[in-house]
């Protein structure tokens, strides 16, 4: 080739070089491109999983104000800022490095995720998710395997086969109440246990004529059909004898207990400032409490409302050698279309000298209010507060206050009491653990040690009376047992009962220091002579 022929081959190659050159040089260096696309995915990751802790992490415990400002967040680190908040605002020790509730809550995660999955993730299921909620339940009864089934009292009575389920019970969840009560059934036997409002929903043979029926449909000839759809008499899962339907089982309260299990739990620290001065505390005041009905007449029922707290519960301020704790009590009653039948403000004082402090602790404080309510449905609203501690306790209980019919043979309430006193007539006046002309103190806990008496009080209404003599002749038979077996009885003739009105009150007092510890059963029965008419009232109660 010619010089000039090299010359132009050179000059081509260099002017197709030119701009290969020159995009090479706007070209970022290789490893600055894999950094870029790093930095990239790592963005994408992190934004991943903030949207992941919104819609996973804290579906169930997250606010609906707090999902909507979440969402209206412009930048990650403005997320990562709110997700920062979000748990200090629900740490109950915000002066220290450990947040318990975020840990707490993560555990529960994993704890649901390995126990509860059953084609999905356990977190997703009914029992991960009240288990997120409330922590693990107080107690569990379990049929993994379903089967052969003898329904509770409060369910109707008589024998059925279930599908597999679970029943949680909480002893108190915080805006809900004492005894959450909760069934997870799994109809389809795949493993996932679904939260019902209906009893119903375990039972295999519900829609199998003439089998599965409560005692109801058994001895009454009720409809299983009733059950099924909600309506009619037989609806209701406690009517198995005639009796009222029980809280559990009205069915607009199991679907307001759902909207409650479901809903997010209250933050209990909204203002972060107040956390950290105060030191607010929510911990639980837990008391025991009865009611019991006294008729007065056909309208008007005298309801005692029993309060029992353990001395080691309360908080005792020491001054001038007396250790004094103080409670306040409110309680408020209700009927069903929301009127306030009754409202009481007490307080509960306990005066205890410095030396015997300690040897105190083990007992209790007892108080009452006895209040009239007319016969009917109510809901009953106690909150104690400790003044020295400030802790709260409180509970919401559906009352059920009898009507006694004039002519109709009833008994009042069976009190297992402590102490039964006869007053004098000086001393005969209205006021706390009076009835008439007797002082009882009811035992709240139905627990009685073996060296002091089990004393049982109760009245009789309308027995019929003699048309010479104008007094009634009634048999009142008395029968402890222990499961299922006869301990003692004993039968009392009207000759024995000095009254001449078609009313009685009875008190008995029964030795218990030959009764081996355990659980018993006691069961009044009466008989009117005159009538024929028999009632019969059962407690249940434990020597320690």
């Amino acid at each position: 080739m010619s010089r000039r022929g090299i010359f132009l081959a050179a000059a081509s190659l260099l002017f197709v070089s030119l701009p290969l050159i020159a995009q090479k040089r706007n070209e970022p260096p290789r490893n600055q491109q894999n950094q870029q696309s790093a930095q990239s995915r790592a963005q994408e990751v992190a934004s991943r999983a903030l949207r992941k802790w919104l819609d996973e992490d804290v579906a169930y415990i997250i606010t609906d104000e707090e999902k909507s400002a979440f969402k209206a967040l412009k930048t990650d680190e403005e997320r990562e800022q709110f997700i920062e908040q979000f748990w200090l605002r629900r740490d109950p020790t915000p002066d220290t490095i450990e947040n318990e509730f975020k840990e707490d809550h993560y555990s529960r995660i994993a704890y649901t995720n390995e126990r509860f999955q059953s084609g999905k993730p356990g977190w997703k299921t009914d029992r991960g998710r009240v288990y997120i909620l409330y922590g693990k339940p107080t107690e569990i009864e379990s049929h993994p395997a379903g089967g052969q089934y003898q329904r509770p009292f409060e369910e109707g009575g008589g024998s059925t086969s279930t599908y597999p389920f679970e029943t949680w019970r909480y002893r108190y969840i915080e805006g809900i109440g004492n005894e959450v009560i909760l069934e997870f059934v799994d109809p389809t036997m795949s493993g996932e246990y679904r939260l019902t409002t209906n009893p119903d929903e375990k039972d295999a043979l519900l829609h199998v004529d003439g089998l599965g029926l409560t005692l109801d449909e058994e001895l009454n000839g009720g409809n299983k059909g009733d059950r099924i759809t909600g309506i009619g008499p037989g609806a209701y899962r406690g009517n198995a004898l005639g009796n009222a339907p029980t809280r559990n089982n009205n069915q607009f309260d199991r679907l307001e207990l759902m909207t409650k299990v479901f809903r997010p739990p209250e933050i209990k620290f909204k203002d972060l400032e107040t956390i950290v001065t105060t030191r607010l505390s929510y911990n639980l005041l837990p008391f025991v409490f009865r009611t019991d009905f006294i008729r007065v007449t056909e309208e008007s029922v005298l309801t005692p409302v029993t309060i029992l707290i353990q001395n080691k519960d309360l908080a005792f301020q020491e001054q001038e050698g007396i250790q004094r704790a103080v409670v306040h009590v409110y309680g408020k009653v209700t009927s069903i279309n929301g009127r306030v039948a009754q409202v009481f403000e007490d307080t509960i004082s306990q005066d205890v000298p410095t030396a015997l402090f300690k040897q105190t602790l083990d007992n209790a404080s007892i108080h009452q209010r006895i209040i009239p309510l007319r016969p009917g449905l109510y809901k009953l609203d106690l909150v104690l507060k400790d003044i020295n501690s400030g802790n709260v306790g409180t509970i919401n209980q559906r009352l059920a206050v009898p009507r006694y019919p004039d002519e109709k043979l009833s008994l009042s309430s069976l009190i297992l009491a402590d102490t039964i006193e006869n007053l004098p007539n000086t001393q005969i006046a209205s006021g706390s653990f009076i009835l008439g002309s007797t002082k009882v103190r009811p035992n709240v806990k139905e627990e009685f040690k073996r060296e002091r008496p089990l004393n049982l009080w109760f009245q009789v209404y309308n027995l019929k009376l003699d048309e010479a003599t104008r007094k009634p002749s009634a048999t009142v038979e008395m029968l402890i047992s222990r499961n299922g077996q006869e301990v003692t009885k004993t039968v009392e003739q009207a000759t024995d009962l000095s009254s001449a009105a078609a009313q009685m009150t009875l008190a008995k007092s029964l030795a218990l220091n030959e009764f081996e510890p355990g659980e018993y059963t006691v069961q009044i029965k009466v008989t009117d002579n005159l009538s024929k008419e028999i009632i019969a009232s059962t407690e249940k109660f434990a020597v320690r």
